[in-house]
């Protein structure tokens, strides 16, 4: 069986759209995946399943999702490898140690050279990025809470993503290991 990691965006956000976790969980186990687990109220749900595409698993929990609670979450599922390259890959070694000022955000797909471009012209503060594949990683400096160009990155690079702190990654990446 492998394991997956599923990042949900937009859930129990501001009071809004609130979906609690033992309910996620005993979803996912309706759906028949095994060794189910979920990490704090943001939706991040590691589960093991037989052999599977990524891409096939996200659009049968999206409709299924959408189905049960009546509204739609963009979801990303990665399998474990990608996890563990995402945490390898990091381009901020530096600040690893304090999981308040790096993120990474699981996109869609890989962003083009232009969505870039674009995305550099509007970071000019305190933050520095870096776009690895379909992983973008935020060197927030000041904090996630206090970052301008964090309230520009997703309209301005329009590649629907969703995004972890770096403690939140290091615990699925965990727990992942462990499935």
């Amino acid at each position: 069986m492998s394991v997956f990691v599923a990042l949900f965006s937009g859930i129990n956000v501001g009071g809004n759209r609130i979906v609690k976790m033992a309910e996620l969980r005993a979803f996912f186990e309706e759906l028949g995946f095994a060794d189910v687990a979920t990490y704090i109220q943001s939706g991040n749900v590691v589960f093991r399943v037989a052999a599977a595409d990524a891409g096939a698993l996200t659009a049968n929990i999206e409709a299924a999702f959408e189905s049960r609670w009546g509204f739609r979450s963009r979801i990303m599922v990665r399998d474990l490898g990608w996890l563990e390259r995402l945490v390898a890959n990091n381009p901020y070694p530096e600040v690893a140690g304090d999981h308040t000022k790096l993120h990474a955000s699981a996109l869609e797909r890989e962003p083009t050279a232009e969505e870039i471009a674009r995305l550099a012209e509007r970071c000019t503060g305190p933050e520095s990025f870096e776009v690895k594949g379909d992983v973008l990683y935020l060197h927030a400096p000041d904090g996630l809470g206090k970052s301008k160009f964090a309230e520009v990155l997703p309209r301005t690079l329009k590649v629907p993503g969703t995004m972890r702190n770096w403690r939140t990654v290091l615990t699925l990446l965990e727990m992942a290991q462990k499935a």
